[in-house]
């Protein structure tokens, strides 16, 4: 991969860490992003910087390990490496992770309900269950101990009392999971509030996880099991 289209990635992930500010995923410094630019080489977001005010000299290089290999002074990667390290590892279809704190689903989190109702066709479709990794300490190795579970079933997992992780084939595609997370649980909980959802029959599920196939997306999913 050439520096110019490295530094192309890096001004996305500045635009897409702008995106989930802007939308209140993160607040403050919250967050992380990364992407997968060789066979052990990927950029990410660092550590202690708002997401909504990155510019592209703020993103360090590193590798599979999480060791930097390139990095602006004043900057180094994330606290979470590790978490998104696991996902490459365990993934080779995954080349990006989101990492955010969106507000419903961050909710759904902390209250330790995962999003499983099948309540809407869009949802079942392009995301499936999205189910919650046990506590984990950040920083540490309890937290990608804890995804890692998930890893081969599904593309997107809420971690309990802390937020949600997304991961596809490509950055916008992870951030479209991750903007999607949030979606179904907004509607799941303003449902709730109305007398509970009218979940779809596991019949229409089965439909919708054949539409799928058909569409050839691409990722885990409870269809494709």
């Amino acid at each position: 991969m050439t520096e110019l289209e490295i530094n192309k990635i890096k001004q996305e992930i500045c635009d897409i860490g702008k995106r989930i500010y802007d939308r209140g995923m993160v607040a403050s410094n919250d967050g992380n992003i990364s992407v997968k630019i060789g066979e052990n080489e990927f950029l990410c977001t660092p550590t202690g910087v708002s997401k909504g005010f990155m510019t592209p000299e703020y993103i360090c290089r590193v590798d599979g390990d999480g060791n930097v290999l390139e990095a602006n002074p004043g900057f180094k990667p994330s606290s979470e490496i590790k978490m998104h390290m696991r996902v490459y590892r365990e993934r080779p279809d995954v080349n990006s992770v989101v990492h955010a704190h969106p507000m419903y689903a961050t909710a759904f989190a902390i209250a330790g309900i995962p999003l499983t109702q099948p309540i809407m066709p869009e949802a079942i479709i392009f995301l499936g269950e999205v189910p919650i990794a046990k506590y984990g300490t950040p920083s540490t190795d309890e937290i990608p101990d804890a995804v890692s579970p998930y890893l081969q079933s599904y593309d997107a997992v809420l971690l309990e009392n802390h937020g949600a992780l997304a991961f596809s084939d490509s950055l916008l595609n992870a951030y479209h999971k991750m903007e999607s997370v949030e979606f179904y649980a907004q509607l799941l909980f303003l449902a709730r509030q109305l007398g509970g959802p009218k979940e779809l029959s596991q019949d229409k599920v089965e439909r919708l996880y054949d539409i799928r196939r058909q569409f050839g997306v691409k990722g885990k999913h409870p269809a494709v099991k």
